[in-house]
């Protein structure tokens, strides 16, 4: 009996000392769209020891966005970062599900928030490649203060900053960052309160035009003409747009202002690519170099609340269109019926309709 009890009694003991390991999580209370959410832990569990960290978005329910499996470092802290890049804003959470017990902390909320709309860049989006890259515009909150800008180059490398600027009476600022190749520079912009957003600003080759004066004999100066085209878009039903690119250059397209659009598009080689840079006072921009097949591009608002028209343009292109069909790079699997297809169908139900009738009625007068 003495044994049993001390059995029971080894059993209880081990069980109340499994119980006893401890989880703490830390996470920022508010994070804005694009910064990384970092997650540090500690822990009593053993050096080495996997733990699950889930990313939540919570609207009416918890719905999973991501799972991260972290491990206990010698000095018994985890750490993972998730990326926020394309998460709507709103109420999030980070948990270790299977966590310790006791005074343990396995739970926090994160408010995601968006303030991009503070960024107002007045420099092109898309420049010619000189000696500088050019940054002008205003932070909208950050008046007589100053913001840190930091730009990362086509190879991924910090070329500028991190380096604070003065901002003036209207939050203005102007920057030139010394650049020598063609590419996407991300621009990022951060201030006493935080990250605010990033602008992408692609650099191409070639030379600027000089206008000059010609007499009236002379053939004119031709210029490429500026193309444009519409569609109604929203989350459900995206906009599709078909580009011919000119073939002799980079095609350069861009959005309508107003709403935070998305673009995703393919390229010379026909991949997938997803752009979403810029907010609603910013046209989203996609360079492509060497295009001569057809160009595809899909459209729709960020928010999921919305649905409004959209206009593209395209510069060195020789047509740019609205796609009646889902192309085939988007998931499509057909062409549209050509008009003369459609016309034909009612006309010939319309005419055997009749045929069957006539001969109804020539039956009907025979009997009687």
């Amino acid at each position: 009996m003495k044994k049993i009890v001390l059995l029971v009694l080894g059993f209880f003991f081990l069980i109340s000392g499994a119980s006893a390991y401890q989880v703490y999580i830390y996470a920022p209370d508010t994070l804005t769209v694009g910064e990384p959410l970092v997650v540090n832990g500690t822990t009593t569990f053993g050096i080495g020891t996997p733990i699950d960290v889930v990313l939540y978005q919570q609207v009416t329910t918890s719905t999973e966005i991501k799972r991260v499996v972290a491990y206990v470092q010698s000095d018994k802290t985890f750490r993972v970062v998730f990326d926020t890049t394309l998460l709507p804003v709103g109420l999030y959470k980070v948990e270790v599900p299977s966590g310790g017990t006791g005074d343990s902390i396995t739970m926090r909320q994160v408010n995601l928030i968006d303030r991009s709309d503070e960024i107002i860049l007045t420099s092109q989006m898309t420049q010619t490649l000189s000696d500088k890259l050019s940054i002008t515009g205003k932070i909208t909150v950050d008046t007589n203060s100053g913001v840190q800008i930091v730009v990362i180059g086509p190879d991924n490398s910090v070329i500028y900053g991190p380096q604070y600027v003065n901002t003036d009476s209207l939050g203005g600022i102007n920057v030139a960052v010394p650049i020598s190749q063609t590419g996407d520079y991300e621009v990022s912009f951060t201030d006493a309160e935080g990250y605010i957003g990033s602008r992408m600003i692609s650099i191409i080759g070639g030379h600027e035009t000089v206008s000059t004066e010609t007499s009236s004999t002379e053939n004119p100066v031709t210029t490429p003409t500026l193309m444009s085209a519409q569609g109604k878009s929203s989350r459900d039903t995206p906009a599709y747009f078909i580009v011919q690119p000119a073939g002799n250059g980079p095609v350069t397209v861009s959005t309508s202002t107003s709403v935070d659009w998305v673009v995703e598009y393919t390229d010379e080689n026909g991949d997938l690519h997803t752009v979403n840079d810029q907010g609603e006072s910013a046209p989203e921009v996609v360079v492509v170099n060497g295009a001569e097949t057809p160009l595809y591009f899909k459209v729709y608002p960020y928010k999921y609340s919305l649905s409004a028209v959209v206009t593209l343009y395209a510069d060195n292109a020789d047509s740019i269109e609205v796609s009646p069909t889902v192309p085939v790079a988007f998931g499509g699997n057909q062409s549209p019926v050509s008009s003369t297809e459609t016309q034909k169908s009612p006309l010939l139900g319309a005419g055997s309709l009749i045929a069957v009738c006539l001969a109804a009625l020539f039956i009907h007068l025979r009997r009687r």
